[in-house]
């Protein structure tokens, strides 16, 4: 696969999975089963809800956070345990724009959501207040979340203007704080720019439902960190997308394939952070659709393959030559993956060192830095250890 031919594939990723996660966001309260498992063995879960101010003020916003959400998500995973992690995403702008939300609902599949966050762009508004309540009662009522008070739930509400409190019938965030407490919901908020109005409604909003707020610049300062590496782990990446084999109906197998051309047209930062989640995870795409991916965590027996789930040329196998193909595919990408194992941790050590230069300088990330601070100190709330 080549990088020049993926603007056609990331258009058709992002309506694939656009299509997709608006039909999935529920339009009821209804939450997931709780959980049985045991908290002191099962492995650590988080779910995170991103909602973005998408108005026309907050375009130096969005389009860093296209380039920073898998470094988040490396952010998240890196705590030991690993955790199970799952991401929503929604848009809001206002009464008489092109939508007031946009809602994708909580999933594992970061590269969806990813698509999602592409498929953004800053336009509309105008007048000061947004459609802040609408928003943030789609996030707390209409995503999944689970009821297990064991998972940490975070909501991050990132804009510079103030909501709307005049619309009639409309939801009021202090009650959608207070429906948030009851699901175990904890709300951060994080102020874009300096706009006077929006500061103490933006406290408030964490004090009722017990997160943290923080003030940053406008365009929250995104800065995306390129390393020596990253031409490297692009090559890998590309060698990683020929052990792909795509499992299920077809529209499955052409979407999961589609994931993975429209990461190599990523930029070498993206890219790499991308890489590196997957590994961490042992995926080689989020969101499933791949054999090679289920085989690994149990959900399909290599024994048990239903040949019509394959792509056209491997269903003309018989068994024996199935399996070996399999077995060769896997060794592959073990060997590919052991060695962005190897390159992750210089590149990991290089950014570390970077950051540690900027800060010094009063040029760190500002959006990136508070999100992960505030993940890391309401995660040891529910014993979700992060290192130093």
């Amino acid at each position: 696969m080549k990088p020049n031919k993926s603007v056609a594939w990331i258009i058709a990723l992002a309506v694939l999975v656009f299509d997709m996660g608006t039909h999935a966001a529920p339009q009821t309260g209804e939450l997931t089963k709780s959980s049985t498992l045991n908290p002191k063995t099962a492995k650590p879960q988080i779910e995170v809800c991103f909602v973005l101010d998408t108005t026309g003020s907050m375009s130096g916003l969005i389009e860093g956070a296209k380039q920073k959400i898998w470094s988040i998500a490396n952010e998240m995973i890196s705590a030991k345990p690993p955790p199970d992690i799952k991401f929503g995403l929604i848009g809001y702008r206002d009464r008489g724009d092109e939508y007031v939300t946009k809602v994708f609902n909580l999933t594992d599949d970061i590269d969806g959501i990813y698509a999602h966050l592409q498929s953004f762009n800053a336009a509309g508004g105008g007048d000061t207040p947004e459609s802040v309540n609408e928003a943030l009662n789609d996030a707390v009522s209409r995503m999944t979340w689970s009821t297990n008070r064991h998972v940490l739930k975070i909501i991050f509400l990132v804009g510079d203007a103030p909501p709307h409190m005049d619309y009639p019938n409309g939801p009021k965030y202090p009650d959608v704080c207070k429906d948030a407490m009851k699901r175990d919901l904890i709300i951060n908020t994080i102020q874009c720019g300096m706009m006077g109005e929006t500061t103490p409604i933006w406290k408030e909003i964490a004090q009722l439902s017990e997160g943290s707020y923080a003030a940053i610049g406008q365009t929250g300062n995104m800065i995306a960190i390129t390393t020596p590496v990253d031409k490297e782990l692009a090559e890998l990446n590309c060698k990683i997308g020929t052990t792909l084999i795509g499992y299920g109906d077809e529209p499955v197998r052409r979407l999961t394939l589609s994931k993975q051309v429209a990461s190599e047209a990523a930029a070498p930062a993206v890219l790499a952070d991308r890489l590196s989640y997957n590994v961490r995870s042992g995926k080689a795409v989020q969101g499933g659709g791949e054999l090679l991916d289920a085989v690994a965590n149990g959900t399909v027996k290599l024994d048990s393959i239903q040949k019509e789930k394959l792509p056209a040329e491997l269903q003309k196998l018989n068994a024996e030559e199935l399996r070996t193909y399999v077995e060769k595919q896997q060794k592959q990408r073990a060997e590919l993956q052991s060695q962005v194992r190897e390159l992750n941790e210089k590149r990991q050590a290089y950014i570390d060192a970077e950051k540690k230069r900027l800060a010094a300088k009063g040029s760190g990330d500002a959006f990136d830095g508070k999100v992960a601070e505030m993940i890391r100190a309401q995660a040891a709330k529910k014993g979700i250890a992060y290192g130093k």
